[in-house]
């Protein structure tokens, strides 16, 4: 009867096993795992204790994430849903050397950068510049308006804008849209709804101003103004006005910048009181000494449209090419780069324009007749936020210090991927800290856009600018340039009428910041921003 008894205990178990669902029958305990690593003494043993790092990896993670609440991915925004709208008419005011870059993000890259990019591709297979552009959406634009001063430049915009088919120069091609050679003509034509401007910045405000006037939308690139009293006159021509205004700050599409506003918006930092910022360099196309087109010549370049808004001056063609280095032409070091920095940090934390002032520097290496600093640092201060920024840039040394935000609790690495470490005196994080669960030399948190491909990036220049999220970020793992977003968004804008992400409040605010530090560097003296009255004091 025993016997019979135990057949049917069998009999059962084994009916129970081949019910079972497949996750049951092939489920491996934690004690299973361990007794076959004990049947293989030294394999055995290396592999348990591999086993055991990961499994504690697990628990640190889990526990990290638990405190700092981050999500693991990211919710950044794409605007190509209402690219099947109406087509835009896009007129191109400036092609020099932001232009192109421009034309690209639009969708019109010149003939040649096809034929580059191809021959990139076939020399080095991780060279993904021409399969990533291929795979940028169509924005549904086409451009009927090409505006600059300098033949050669205009020339070269009339070709890329016919690029629409997205071809080398052995493609074809449409019809080259009409050059203009004044930019009001381009503005009172009937078949432009949109411009980008790309013009030095003298050309700036009066450009956006009269476009706005002309009920065309604008996106233009930073900086907003030379003037303090123009960053007043572009505010309110646009605030009057239904037209969409995009300010060129195209780091805002940064996935790594999405995620670090997520962070300080869950205050994973604790209470932030400094950020520095730097942008570093170190050649002579960095300082803006560029080189000069062998085209150039006083019957090429219309000099005395150039120098309209600003001081006479005999034709140069240093200063054509090279008109950064000048305050007739440009806003140095504040509006040209400090301002990349500032819009990122105003992006994550809101900042606004700062209470005070104070900027040094000087032209410590590239001489040459410039009369804008080559090196430079500035501290603003916001005291109703107890919180200071200060910013540093020399154009003689490629030191990379990117961007720190430094909080009580944590402090926050950032560029094209961000990394946040715990502080070791830390009140939010000290008990996971004295645990060992947290290693405030390792980070709690780090998030690498795309980091599953490799990036073929084939310069000192291209790296300067990729880390600063200039060049390109990503979407759902694929690498996307990010003036192509930027205008993406803005063009979403006209066709929604919803507000970019820099609108002319962002642009305002930005504009207003670097005139204080320019204004503080230039008189020697620190400087206040009235916020009642709207002035600097």
């Amino acid at each position: 009867m025993a016997d019979k008894n135990n057949q049917n205990k069998k009999d059962s178990k084994e009916t129970n096993t081949q019910n079972a669902s497949p996750k049951t029958k092939n489920h491996i305990s934690r004690r299973d795992v361990l007794k076959s690593l004990a049947t293989v003494p030294v394999l055995g043993a290396l592999a348990y204790g591999v086993y055991r790092k990961q499994q504690y990896k697990k628990f640190l993670s889990k526990n990290i994430f638990q405190e700092t609440n981050m999500s693991k991915g990211t919710e950044a925004p794409v605007y190509f849903g209402n690219a099947k709208g109406e087509k835009i008419r896009v007129g191109i005011i400036g092609y020099g050397i932001r232009g192109p870059q421009l034309m690209r993000g639009l969708g019109f890259p010149h003939p040649e950068t096809i034929d580059a990019w191809k021959q990139a591709a076939m020399e080095n297979p991780q060279d993904k510049r021409y399969q990533n552009y291929m795979n940028q959406p169509d924005l549904n634009v086409t451009v009927n308006g090409v505006c600059d001063i300098f033949d050669a430049h205009a020339e070269r915009a009339m070709e890329a804008a016919a690029n629409r088919g997205r071809e080398g120069t052995n493609g074809s091609f449409a019809k080259q849209p009409k050059r203009y050679h004044r930019y009001t003509d381009l503005l009172d034509a009937e078949d432009i709804d949109a411009v980008i401007v790309a013009t030095p910045d003298h050309w700036h405000a009066k450009i956006a101003i009269d476009a706005v006037k002309r009920g065309k939308h604008v996106y233009l690139e930073k900086a907003m103004t030379r003037t303090v009293d123009e960053a007043f006159q572009v505010r309110d021509a646009v605030k009057k006005s239904n037209v969409v205004f995009q300010l060129g700050h195209q780091g805002r599409q940064t996935e790594s910048y999405i995620k670090a506003e997520e962070a300080i918006k869950k205050n994973v930092l604790g209470k932030i009181t400094l950020v520095e910022m730097t942008t570093n360099r170190n050649s002579p196309n960095g300082a803006w000494v560029y080189p000069i087109h062998p085209d150039a010549s006083p019957r090429t370049i219309d000099w005395e449209q150039f120098i309209e808004p600003t001081r006479n001056h005999p034709f140069s063609k240093e200063r054509f090419f090279r008109w950064r280095c000048w305050w007739d032409y440009g806003t140095g070091l504040s509006g040209d780069l400090l301002t990349h920095e500032y819009d990122a940090v105003n992006q994550l934390m809101e900042v606004g324009i700062p209470r005070s002032a104070m900027a040094a520097g000087g032209i410590f290496y590239y001489r040459g007749g410039r009369t804008v600093a080559d090196v430079y640092q500035v501290a603003y201060d916001y005291p109703d936020r107890d919180f200071t920024l200060l910013y540093s840039a020399t154009l003689a040394s490629r030191k990379d210090r990117g961007k720190t935000i430094m909080g009580h609790d944590a402090y926050m690495e950032l560029g094209n991927t961000m990394q946040i470490y715990a502080d070791a005196n830390s009140t939010k994080y000290e008990e996971k800290i004295n645990k060992g669960i947290i290693n405030p030399d390792l980070p709690i948190y780090s998030y690498v856009p795309g980091k599953e491909e490799v990036d073929a990036v084939t310069s000192a220049t291209e790296q300067y600018f990729a880390g600063r999220g200039l060049l390109y970020t990503y979407r759902g793992g694929r690498r996307v340039d990010t003036t192509h977003l930027h205008i993406a968004e803005w063009l979403h804008g006209i066709r929604t009428g919803k507000q970019p992400s820099c609108n002319i409040d962002r642009g305002f605010e930005e504009a207003i910041t670097a005139h204080m530090s320019t204004i503080s560097y230039r008189e020697n003296r620190k400087v206040y921003w009235d916020e009642e009255n709207e002035k600097i004091i």
